[in-house]
């Protein structure tokens, strides 16, 4: 080739390359589109600083296992409330009605009834007409689906027809056959009500160990990629097991599920039932966010770390014993700032006899309610009496999956003064429900411009 052609050829390819596009050659970098941060529903923005973590000198006790350190932690959003029984029975709902769904669909799979049959067909897989799949979902339908130990992953299951619960409105036997499975024997029934049999409602998801992942670098990705089962109803029993010699039972029967209760925290959950709750919460937003194309997914919701948890507790007040500031657990007119037991035996000498509702009491600076009294709080730190001396200086969190003692915060309904002070530290088993016991949750911020001696809102 000559110099002319050559010269020519570089000149039509350099055209080309050029043609359509708006950067006129220069380096502007990828435009995605627009990010407006959307504060979620219920929580509030805690921006990220430093504070002074741990006990003060003069608790001699306390300070062995939390002595003082300065930290700083990253912006994040956080529940203004303890998730309340209202909220924890959407979750438990919304798991209950997916499994009977599944259910429906499998059977009638397995009769090969299908939408225009009626009756249980109405709940048939959305995939047992293929017709209106799009191309991509047609191909992961013939390319995927099935792949598992029941032949069903991947199906899509019918949330456009309600679920009937009314027994004489059943359509068919079908549907009555599967309904029957869900709840207990007859049996183990009395005064003719039947309830839900509460030990098949399990929620599955999976999780990938980023921690391992980073650690280890020549595990494969689907090693740290786990999956897990939880059991998501509460264990109403706690209000019996937690106190002998007690009579505890109308909590028992009504505290979870009765109306009364909605606004009031839920409790009777284990560290694992919080964490599968924050998993579900993360994909029931992400659902909806795909269903309005274009949105972006938002980030995971999950537990807080213990060094999240004392400092939004502090509301930015530095040194101080309570979430108001402290050192009293009165305020000037005489009345308790908070929901513990502040007389030995007297639970009702702060108006409240167990729980109050989640949005009791004033709230902290960061508008925060009861991050001291009313139940203790779930965090995502396992418990070690040593920790603070070795955790990191910036977002601090020591969460061992092998050491099942888990942090709890804040202080219960239950507790005396000392365990409602924001450096008291406690724990409980992961796998311990108990009636003092809930949780609330957070989500990242997107960006670290949000701190505390910043004016950025």
């Amino acid at each position: 080739m000559d110099m002319k052609k050559f010269i020519l050829l570089i000149t039509v390819m350099t055209v080309l390359a050029s043609c359509g596009s708006k950067d006129r050659g220069e380096l502007v970098g990828v435009k995605g589109k627009k990010w407006h941060p959307e504060k979620p529903y219920g929580m509030q923005l805690i921006p990220g600083g430093s504070f002074i973590m741990g006990k003060a000198d003069d608790d001699l006790a306390g300070v062995h296992d939390a002595p003082a350190k300065t930290v700083t932690v990253r912006a994040f959003y956080m529940d203004e409330t303890e998730i309340t029984n209202s909220e924890y029975r959407q979750f438990v709902n919304w798991v209950r009605d997916s499994i009977v769904r599944m259910k429906l669909a499998v059977l009638a799979d397995e009769v090969g009834l299908v939408p225009e049959d009626g009756g249980i067909g109405e709940y048939a897989f959305k995939d047992a007409d293929t017709a209106n799949m799009s191309v991509y979902e047609k191909y992961m339908f013939e390319n995927y689906t099935g792949l598992g130990p029941t032949g069903y992953e991947g199906r899509k299951i019918n949330h456009d027809v309600d679920l009937i619960f009314d027994t004489a409105e059943y359509p068919d036997e079908y549907y009555t056959e599967v309904m029957d499975t869900m709840y207990l024997p007859l049996e183990e029934s009395y005064n003719g009500q039947r309830t839900w049999d509460v030990k098949k409602f399990k929620f599955q998801f999976n999780y990938m160990d980023i921690q391992e992942a980073a650690r280890n670098r020549s595990v494969k990705r689907k090693d740290v990629i786990l999956k897990e089962e939880i059991e998501i109803y509460p264990d109403t029993t706690v209000w019996i097991r937690d106190f002998a010699y007690s009579y505890n039972e109308p909590m028992h029967n009504d505290y979870f599920w009765h109306d009364a209760y909605s606004e009031y925290p839920v409790v009777g959950v284990t560290w694992q039932q919080a964490k599968a709750f924050c998993e579900w919460r993360t994909i029931n937003k992400n659902s909806y966010q795909k269903s309005k194309r274009g949105s972006a997914m938002v980030n995971r919701f999950r537990l807080p770390s213990e060094a999240e948890w004392e400092y939004a507790a502090r509301g930015g007040l530095q040194a101080a014993t309570y979430p108001w500031g402290g050192p009293y657990t009165k305020s000037d007119r005489g009345c308790f700032m908070a929901n513990f037991k502040p007389v030995r035996g007297d639970y009702a000498a702060d108006q409240a006899l167990y729980t109050v509702e989640a949005k009791s009491y004033e709230p902290n600076d960061y508008n925060l309610y009861n991050m001291a009294g009313n139940v203790s709080e779930w965090v995502n730190a396992s418990y070690d009496a040593s920790s603070y001396a070795y955790i990191s200086t910036i977002n601090p969190s020591v969460n061992d999956r092998d050491n099942k003692r888990k942090i709890v915060r804040g202080g219960s309904w239950k507790d005396v003064a000392y365990f409602l002070q924001v450096s008291s530290r406690d724990y409980e088993y992961a796998d311990s429900a108990r009636s003092y016991i809930g949780f609330r949750t957070v989500q990242d911020y997107m960006g670290t411009q949000v701190t505390k001696n910043s004016n950025n809102k």
